[in-house]
C-alpha cells in the first residue's frame, strides 16, 4: 500500500512484480479491487501499477468539482512520481476514459493503450440520452448506494453460478462515497476527446464485451479513428469484462502486451 500526493489530494496505488510498467485503470464507483483477477497473473510479467482513482477506494475524497482531464493529470502525477517513462495502460469503463485522456494529451508516456467497455465521449445528443442520463441521476440521488450496487450486481453479473460476484459487487458499492460518486458520474456526462484520437500514436487494444452496454459497433467505429488499433470481442461478457471472463481477458491482454513488447525491442 502506498501513497503520493497531488494538487493537495493523497491519492492510494498499489504496485506488484517487476518489468516495463503497466497502469490498471478502474471504473466508476470502483477501487483498486476491479483488478483482483488480473494482478497476479500480470505481475509474473510486468511491474503493475494500481490506483485508486480521486474520490474512490483509498484515495482522498475532496469536496469539488472532478473531471476526466483532472484524473487523468494525476495518473500523469503518478507516472513521474514512481518514474515510470512511457508505461502500458489498460483502463475499464471511466478508466478507459481517462486512459483516452492521457493518450491525446501526453501521447509519449504510453507504451501502448487497452481500453476496455468504455469509448472516448460521452456526448448527450437526442432527447432519449437525456432522459436516460436524468433517469439515472434521479436514482443516484434518491437510493443508497448498497441499493445501487444490488441493482448493478444483478444486471452485470445475472447468472446462477454469479452470486459470489453479485454480492461482492454490492458490498463494494455500499462502501463509496456518495458525493464523490455522483461528482464522478458528473465529470463523465458531456466529456469527450473523439476528434482528437489521431494523436494517440501508440499501439491501442480495444476490448469490447458482446453484451457491453453500449454496443460493439460502436468500439468498431472509434476504432477507425484511431491511427494503430484493433478491436477483440469477447463473448459471453457483459460491462464488467475482467470480472466475468478473467481467463479469456488475461490472455487477450497479454497477448497484446507481449506482441508490442517485442516489436519495441524489435526496434
Amino acid at each position: 500500500m502506498a501513497y503520493f500526493e497531488h494538487e493537495g489530494c493523497t491519492l492510494h496505488y498499489e504496485e506488484y512484480g517487476h518489468g516495463a510498467p503497466l497502469l490498471l485503470v478502474h471504473g466508476l464507483g470502483s477501487s483498486t479491487l476491479d483488478w483482483e483477477q488480473q494482478i497476479p497473473q500480470l505481475a509474473a510479467h510486468y511491474r503493475v501499477i494500481v490506483p485508486d482513482v480521486r474520490g474512490h477506494g483509498r484515495s482522498d475524497k475532496p469536496r469539488e468539482r472532478y473531471s476526466i482531464a483532472g484524473f487523468s493529470a494525476d495518473l500523469v502525477a503518478l507516472i513521474e512520481h514512481l518514474n515510470l517513462g512511457p508505461a502500458h495502460l489498460v483502463g475499464l469503463s471511466m478508466g478507459g476514459m481517462i486512459g483516452f485522456q492521457l493518450a491525446v494529451d501526453q501521447p509519449a508516456l504510453l507504451k501502448s493503450l487497452c481500453i476496455v467497455n468504455s469509448a472516448p465521449q460521452v456526448k448527450l445528443r437526442s432527447a432519449d440520452d437525456y432522459w436516460q442520463w436524468f433517469k439515472r441521476w434521479s436514482l443516484m440521488h434518491v437510493l443508497s448506494l448498497g441499493t445501487i450496487g444490488k441493482a448493478l450486481g444483478a444486471k452485470l453479473f445475472p447468472k446462477p453460478d454469479q452470486a459470489g460476484l453479485r454480492q461482492k459487487m454490492a458490498e463494494r458499492w455500499a462502501k463509496n462515497d456518495k458525493r464523490a460518486y455522483l461528482a464522478s458520474f458528473n465529470a463523465i456526462v458531456g466529456w469527450g476527446v473523439e476528434e482528437r484520437l489521431s494523436r494517440v500514436t501508440c499501439p491501442t487494444l480495444v476490448i469490447s464485451a458482446d453484451r457491453d452496454y453500449t454496443p460493439v459497433a460502436l468500439k468498431a467505429a472509434y476504432v477507425k479513428l484511431l491511427p494503430d488499433a484493433r478491436l477483440v470481442v469477447i463473448d459471453d461478457s457483459r460491462h464488467a469484462t475482467p470480472l466475468d471472463q478473467p481467463h479469456r481477458f488475461n490472455q487477450t491482454l497479454l497477448e497484446f502486451l507481449t506482441t508490442v513488447d517485442t516489436t519495441i525491442q524489435d526496434h
